[in-house]
């Protein structure tokens, strides 16, 4: 998937917007981030992947 910087930086400022807006605490980004990185190492990732680029493609109207 040739967006995944963009992609980080979109959700990067997404987790900003939830901690300054919506009362997201340090300890609930620090959750969610072990939860991916733990994630990342099961045997779903590659269709949590797969699903996040043809997500991607929709939204963005390109192909693969």
């Amino acid at each position: 998937m040739t967006v995944s910087v963009p992609l980080v930086a979109v959700l990067g400022v997404a987790v900003w917007l939830a901690w300054r807006y919506m009362g997201l605490r340090v300890w609930h980004a620090a959750v969610c981030l072990l939860c991916g990185f733990f994630l990342a190492a099961t045997s779903a990732a590659p269709e949590i992947r797969r699903l996040v680029a043809v997500l991607v493609n929709a939204l963005t109207g390109s192909q693969p």
